[in-house]
């Protein structure tokens, strides 16, 4: 796609940016088959294609208006594009860019202003934790709408306490040490049952994805940079890997070495961290001889000849390109597990922020989910992020579980 910058972006860092992201799109649409906003909405600026024809315009010097806005706001994030694109066009960092500039020519009603600064404060805020007790103590009495946002309370379970020359770090995350604690400490039993410490760095909080998703790219960074402060002493002390159980997280994380590519300060120390960086799914190839040792499909209640779907995040199979893993490697450790047989590539609708800012299409998207996922007749249904966990749980009575609390379930003893 050719393309003739304004002015005011000739020589930034992200007209440059931008520009040779655009310069790979041959305007195929490819991509609008496999977008979720363009399959429930069927309008072409609410796919891929169009969307990147505004970030053009834009960047060409044409003023964006608040329907330019609102059509990149629609926009789920899922990377899904980017797996269909024939052409490699890096759609997700061109929409980061294309949202920031557009956001700073269009002001926001004030509602939608304090909805968005009320999120990337407050979900990475130490002050999350306490507010979700709060919420969970008076559930019951939540209207609907906010119930859909506050899980059960659940026991975080035994964090394992063995040491193990093998470490590594995990992190923590924002959200999930309060609406899904036994995430954490599960993965930790896990890993502990193959021989590997998790070790948890203080200080370290939300990945950044929160703040920079939201168009505070600066707050973002500025979590990025604490986060790569805590963990840099573990990294020079040998620890084998950054473990991420959130796919979420595990996206962003990977990121920092692109993310801080300009910064002379942090840019290997980035590189360093992203390339440590691993799935929790990643390892699971180099774990399963010890694990086959000590689980045992048949000990996890309720779970014996019971049948798993697993969803794959879209942060999962398109932000970090990794599929089948889950569901192969579960099988190989003697659990029943399928994926839906229909629109498995779609998202959830969950999105990070997306289903509280745009919940009539985040619900419509769950739906649509649930009624394919329900199609496999699933016991429980597994996922591999918190967001996608508690999104698909609002509209369903299956359970919904990340799958390493199905390990954790099998562990013998």
């Amino acid at each position: 796609m050719q393309t003739n910058l304004a002015p005011e972006f000739h020589g930034t860092a992200d007209g440059l940016a931008a520009e040779a992201i655009l310069r790979k799109c041959v305007h195929c649409g490819f991509c609008t088959a496999t977008c979720p906003t363009y399959q429930l909405l069927g309008d072409e600026l609410d796919g891929p294609r169009g969307r990147i024809y505004l970030i053009k315009q834009v960047l060409e010097g044409e003023v964006p208006t608040r329907k330019t806005q609102l059509h990149l706001d629609r926009c789920l994030t899922c990377r899904n594009c980017e797996t269909t694109c024939p052409s490699g066009v890096d759609y997700g960092h061109l929409v980061d860019i294309g949202r920031k500039l557009v956001d700073e020519r269009v002001a926001r009603p004030v509602a939608e202003k304090v909805l968005r600064w009320a999120l990337k404060e407050g979900l990475p805020s130490p002050l999350f934790g306490p507010a979700m007790k709060l919420g969970q103590a008076v559930r019951g009495l939540l209207p609907e709408a906010l119930k859909n946002k506050v899980p059960a309370a659940q026991p975080a379970g035994v964090w394992p306490t063995r040491q193990h020359a093998r470490k590594m770090l995990m992190l923590a995350g924002c959200v999930q040490p309060a609406m899904q604690p036994n995430i954490n400490s599960a993965t930790a039993r896990v890993l502990d049952a193959a021989g590997i410490e998790v070790v948890l760095a203080a200080k370290v909080g939300c990945c950044g994805a929160v703040k920079f998703h939201l168009n505070d790219h600066d707050g973002g960074k500025a979590e990025m940079r604490r986060n790569i402060d805590a963990w840099w002493p573990h990294v020079e002390s040998g620890v084998e890997a950054l473990v991420m159980n959130a796919s979420g997280c595990g996206v962003m994380v990977k990121d920092y070495g692109h993310l801080f590519k300009d910064e002379l300060a942090y840019a290997a120390k980035a590189a360093r961290i992203s390339e440590l960086t691993r799935d929790l799914s990643e390892l699971l190839p180099d774990l399963l001889p010890q694990l086959k040792k000590v689980i045992r499909p048949e000990r996890a209640a309720g779970l014996a000849d019971s049948q798993l779907t697993f969803h794959p995040p879209c942060t999962l199979q398109h932000g970090q390109q990794l599929r089948g893993g889950v569901e192969k490697h579960l099988g190989e450790l003697g659990f029943k597990v399928n994926v839906a047989r229909c629109e498995a590539h779609l998202c959830c609708g969950s999105a990070g922020t997306y289903s509280v800012l745009k919940p009539e299409i985040a619900y419509a998207l769950r739906d649509r989910k649930l009624e394919n996922l329900s199609e496999m007749k699933p016991d429980t249904i597994v996922s591999a992020n918190i967001g996608c966990i508690t999104h698909l749980q609002s509209g369903t009575a299956t359970p919904v579980r990340h799958w390493v609390e199905v390990l954790d379930d099998a562990l013998i003893g």
